[in-house]
Parts: C-alpha cells; structure tokens; sequence
C-alpha cells in the first residue's frame, strides 16, 4: 500500500549522515514535532537527481524555511557515506542526507521503483512530501522518468 496524504509515516531505522559520520535514527522520532520538506531521489550522483532535484532545494532552502518548514531532508536508497560524499559535493547544510540504505524507508512507504534495468537495482521512487509532526500533509510522486511535481519549485507553490 502506498502512503497518501493523510498518512503517519512509517517508524523505520534511517542513517542521518553527521559530520562525525552516520547517525541510525528512527524516522518517528526524527519527524515528530515538526515540519520537515522530504525529497526522495533515485540515486545519488544520478543525472537528474545531480542537475536538478537536489541543487533546486540547496537554492530554495531560504524560501522553504521562510514558509514554515524547519528543516529540508532528502533520502536515497543508498548508504550514509554515498549520502555525504554526494552532499559535500553538491548540497549544503541547509539539506538532512538520510541513507535508506537497505530501501526498507522506501519499501515502508510503498514507492519502490525497479531500477534493475539500469543496473541500479531496488530503488526509491522520486518524490517529495511535506510531513508535519510526522504526518503526511502533501505527497508529490514522479511517474518513471518525469521530473515535474518533485521539485522545490513545486513545493514552495503548495505551502
């Protein structure tokens, strides 16, 4: 079953990338008692993913806050040190990198995608949500290959 708008998100294991290195936390608690804009991408380093999702919310950050949103987080199903490399190279510290290592996040929320074509395996769809106090209040899910409703851009017009 997929997540819809409505939802309490599902309370499963995620990997905060820190600068003292991978933080495990438990998403009940890590969006409990605010509101988070959660983006989700393929893959880190992927070519949409790389040219487009994430540096459109590393420039929207200011605006997102501004809006009521406390902090930005972005997940992939990819390890914490993957997370923070691809960070490092292209985010800021205004984005949460949280690694859904094993896809177990994506696998919870019922948007895995088949990447095996690609070489990429078991993946998380690209999406975003907005989650208050761990509920979700909107949902934007990306049909194969489409970059449109994910964005920050896209975000920013729904709050």
């Amino acid at each position: 079953m997929t997540i819809a708008k409505g939802d309490r998100l599902p309370d499963v294991k995620l990997t905060k990338v820190t600068p003292a290195g991978p933080d495990a936390v438990q998403s009940a608690d890590y969006f409990a008692g605010r509101k988070v804009a959660l983006f989700s991408v393929p893959g880190a380093y992927t070519p949409t993913c790389s040219a487009r999702h994430l540096p459109g919310f590393v420039e929207k950050a200011a605006e997102l806050k501004a809006k009521g949103v406390d902090e930005i987080a972005c997940t992939a199903v990819n390890d914490a040190f993957v997370m923070g490399a691809w960070n490092e190279a292209s985010g800021s510290q205004d984005i949460t990198m949280l690694a859904d290592g094993n896809g177990e996040f994506a696998e919870a929320l019922g948007l895995t995608m088949d990447g095996s074509g690609f070489g990429l395996g078991k993946r998380g769809q690209r999406f975003s949500m907005i989650v208050d106090d761990g509920v979700v209040t909107e949902l934007n899910v990306e049909q194969a290959g489409d970059f449109k409703v994910s964005s920050a851009e896209y975000m920013l017009g729904q709050l």
